[in-house]
This record gives structure tokens, C-alpha cells and sequence, in this order.
């Protein structure tokens, strides 16, 4: 409880003390001292300002409580390991419904908020077909592509992720509280801002980093020359993730955004076998495909020393893999009990004795 109070209360803090905080937990450093060194630091300099604080963080886990949210911290096994490779993750996720849907291989589909039918039309398809192949959609909860795309994945009987720029029991728009609640029963609406959080304008841009964080892929449709879901795409390049974008009419400048990126070398999409392509996935996937990996012989299982615990970057180097590959591979083996995820974004080799 210390230990989620301390994170709750990085939180709050602004956030470029974030990629601070982050640099020194994963250099060890305990929560606790990371939020007093950085307090110290931020004005107003009072000295009650660390008691401020931390009384705010202790009524945002009340209010959480109350409403049946899950704070995940940075340090809880349950903490999304995608999140832990940016440079800048959230000290603190809440959210509602499964959060354990955001371990699974997802893709990011976004893009104009004035969508066309057309764009509507694309979203709701792609997102549906990717759903069906066990992908999980992550999106924004928008108006326009954003909700096409969670509607579509959830009428493909799949799971999709909401990543809201309030708190995540504050639905914007409040049209969508229904689509959201829609969400909660298979999926997760999530965010990084404590519970009775209203929506602001600058909290959009920063969320965009954990929508393509969240995710392998980042697809973009019908994007303007301004629109926000460039952000989004900038911040996945920048993470390390694919970048795709689906045409469209060259006469309405809808997609100008969009055309932009593809000129810039993003994969063109105009179907859902296109991003599975591009991420080493099949277009469906069978019990019979499945591959079982064999003790020994297995990259990752190898690159894993027994009895010790290993974070990304170091399964990556040693197994040779990408983080784009790394992930899919290590859900799975932890499906099969091969591999056990520990707190911060760490895995070890799970020994069975027969």
C-alpha cells in the first residue's frame, strides 16, 4: 500500500518528472525516495508540499475504491510490459474492466475525428478482422475513427482498450458512456490520471503515447495534415512500433496526414491480412497452428536464466529479437507456463521438475 501510495503520488507530479522517474526505478531507487527527490524539486517549494501531495494521491485510491478502478502501478506484475519499454510510462494506470487484456499482442487503430463514412467504414472492418485473429484494438474512445474501431472489435466478438484522455471514470465524450461500459465486460478503459479527472485539452496529446505504447502497431486513417493521430504515430516511431495508414481520396484532403506518412515509408494498409503481415502474425489463428516451444531450444527460454529475473531489454539482446517480436513470444510462453512476469516489466524462466 506505501509502495501504490508513493506511485500515485509520482503521478501527480508534472509530467516531464516522469522519464526522471522512470530512469531512476529502473536504476533501483524505491518509489518513496524518487517522489521526494522530485518533489522537492517542483515549485511551489513549501514545506508541506510533500504532505500535499500524498493526501491527494490517498483520496484518489479512495475514490478508485469506491468506484471499482484497479490502480496499477509501475511495479505491479500486472503492469502492461509494453508500457515499461517507453521512456516516459505512466507511474500509475487505472483502470476498469480486464486490465489483463493489455498484456495480449494489440495494434492501435486512430485517425480523424470528422471521419467519412468511408473512414468509419474501414475502421469498424479492419478493427473487426483483426479482432477475430485475437488482436486487441487500442484506441481512444473518440469520436469518429476511435469508436468505429472499438465498436468493430467488439462486434468481431473480441476484446479492445480505451485509453481516455480523463480520469477513467470520467467518459469523454459522454455519448460514449454505453460504448465504454460495452468495453469494461471484455476489455479495459484506462488512463493515467487519478479518478475525477475532467477532460482537458492537453491531456490528448500526452495519452497518445500510451495508445502506441500499448500497442505493436499504430494504423492510421483519414488523418489531416494536423490531425492528432499524427501525434500518435510520431510517438510509436519514436517507440520503436510500426507505423501503417490506410489511402483515401485524394480530393477531400482528409487524408493528407495519412498520404503523408505513407510517403515517409509507413506500410500501406487495405486489409487486415496487411498489418497481420507486417507483424509476423497469421491471418487466423488455429489450436492445431500452434507452435509449442521446445525447453532448450527456444531463444527466449534460453536467453532466461533460471532462478533470476530479466527485463526487455536484456531478453531482447540476448535472445536477438525486437521488442515488436519479444512481446507476442513471451505472452505466449507465460500462457503456457513456460515464463512468469514480475514486477516492473520483468520475466523469469519458469523450471518444472518432473
Amino acid at each position: 500500500m506505501t509502495d501504490l501510495l508513493d506511485f500515485v503520488s509520482l503521478s501527480l507530479l508534472p509530467p516531464w518528472c516522469w522519464r526522471v522517474a522512470a530512469d531512476w526505478l529502473r536504476r533501483g531507487d524505491s518509489p518513496g525516495v524518487v517522489f521526494r527527490r522530485l518533489a522537492d524539486g517542483c515549485p511551489p517549494r513549501e514545506s508541506d508540499r510533500v504532505g500535499e501531495v500524498r493526501s491527494l494521491a490517498a483520496d484518489a485510491i479512495r475514490r478508485a475504491n469506491t468506484a471499482s478502478i484497479a490502480a496499477i502501478s509501475w511495479s505491479d506484475a500486472a503492469y502492461p510490459a509494453a508500457l515499461t519499454t517507453i521512456v516516459d510510462p505512466p507511474p500509475v494506470l487505472w483502470s476498469r474492466g480486464r486490465p489483463d487484456v493489455m498484456s495480449a499482442p494489440s495494434v492501435a487503430i486512430v485517425g480523424s475525428r470528422a471521419a467519412s463514412p468511408y473512414g468509419l467504414a474501414v475502421a469498424e472492418q479492419l478493427a473487426a478482422d483483426l479482432a477475430a485473429s485475437g488482436v486487441v484494438i487500442v484506441s481512444g474512445l473518440a469520436r469518429g475513427v476511435d469508436s468505429a474501431a472499438h465498436r468493430g472489435a467488439l462486434s468481431g466478438g473480441g476484446r479492445t482498450v480505451a485509453v481516455l484522455g480523463s480520469g477513467a471514470d470520467v467518459i469523454y465524450p459522454p455519448e460514449h458512456a454505453a460504448l465504454a461500459a460495452a468495453i469494461d465486460r471484455t476489455g479495459a478503459v484506462v488512463s493515467e490520471l487519478v479518478p475525477g479527472t475532467g477532460p482537458q485539452q492537453w491531456f490528448f496529446p500526452l495519452r497518445n503515447r500510451i495508445i502506441s505504447g500499448l500497442s505493436r502497431a499504430v494504423v492510421v486513417i483519414e488523418a489531416s495534415e494536423k490531425s492528432g493521430s499524427l501525434i500518435t504515430a510520431r510517438c510509436a516511431l519514436d517507440q520503436g512500433r510500426d507505423v501503417l495508414a490506410v489511402p483515401g481520396n485524394v480530393l477531400t484532403g482528409r487524408s493528407r496526414g495519412a498520404h503523408a506518412l505513407l510517403k515517409d515509408g509507413a506500410k500501406i494498409v487495405e486489409s487486415a491480412d496487411d498489418i497481420l503481415e507486417e507483424l509476423g502474425m497469421a491471418p487466423a489463428v488455429r489450436p492445431s497452428d500452434a507452435a509449442v516451444p521446445v525447453r532448450g531450444r527456444d531463444p527466449i527460454i534460453d536467453s532466461l536464466v533460471p532462478g533470476e529475473t530479466s527485463d526487455l531489454d536484456e531478453i531482447s539482446e540476448r535472445s536477438g529479437l525486437n521488442s515488436s517480436r519479444l512481446l507476442p513470444r513471451l505472452f505466449e510462453l507465460e500462457m503456457q507456463g513456460l515464463v512468469r512476469r514480475v514486477g516492473g516489466g520483468r520475466f523469469m524462466r519458469v523450471d518444472r521438475t518432473c
